[in-house]
């Protein structure tokens, strides 16, 4: 029994779920869309580019959460997994993790996009484990803070280890696959990296270690 963890964003899914949400909003009129989408272009820009402020990042993408009532974003979040996600998982990426499952491995999503977001998408494809960046919850209602390490890059390495540890569970074995640059820290502990239809700086650095490179779209 091995671990499979699998990155979310563009690798299981043919699409990134935080930018998605993000224009799901001022779609919706929940956040000012032209400055809402100027924003959102350029921290998922920053993010491709391996340049990401994480908790900058984090002070805008959770900020809505804080005006939107629970229940509203719970419906919400229903209408965005049809319209936005769904579309965006691909039968190959559902093809992976059942061979995975046939083989008794442990199924784990790692992601720096929240839990709000990630969450019903871990139990849409049947994965049990999720590590995201947890946005704080105060009297019932999202305060824009983060809870504990934001997962991301190395955070990554350190949630999972933490995991690990509270779940007495060993990395032998163990596979990861992802689309970015920012995973490298975290491939690089596996016994098993695969780059997903990955980015220009992953696929030299897959190339350079002889690492598998697949595609799910």
């Amino acid at each position: 029994m091995a671990l499979a963890i699998f990155d979310l964003d563009n690798t299981l899914l043919n699409g990134d779920s935080d930018y998605l949400w993000g224009r799901f909003l001022a779609n919706k009129g929940y956040v000012d869309g032209d400055e809402y989408e100027r924003q959102n272009r350029q921290y998922y820009e920053d993010y491709k580019a391996g340049q990401l402020d994480i908790y900058e990042f984090l002070r805008f993408s959770l900020n809505p959460l804080t005006e939107i009532g629970l229940d509203t974003l719970n419906k919400l979040h229903q209408e965005f997994m049809q319209t936005e996600i769904l579309p965006i998982i691909t039968p190959a990426s559902r093809q992976l993790i059942d061979k995975h499952r046939q083989c008794g491995d442990v199924l784990m999503i790692i992601t720096a996009t929240n839990r709000f977001i990630t969450e019903p998408i871990a139990k849409e494809l049947g994965i049990e484990h999720l590590i995201a960046t947890e946005p704080e919850i105060t009297d019932g209602q999202y305060t824009g803070n983060v809870s504990g390490t934001p997962c991301f890059k190395e955070g990554k390495i350190k949630r999972l280890n933490e995991w690990l540890a509270q779940n007495r569970i060993e990395m032998k074995d163990s596979w990861f696959y992802s689309d970015s640059l920012n995973d490298i820290p975290l491939l690089e502990q596996v016994d098993n990296p695969v780059a997903v239809d990955p980015d220009d700086t992953l696929t030299q650095h897959a190339e350079m270690k002889g690492w598998p490179i697949i595609s799910l779209r």
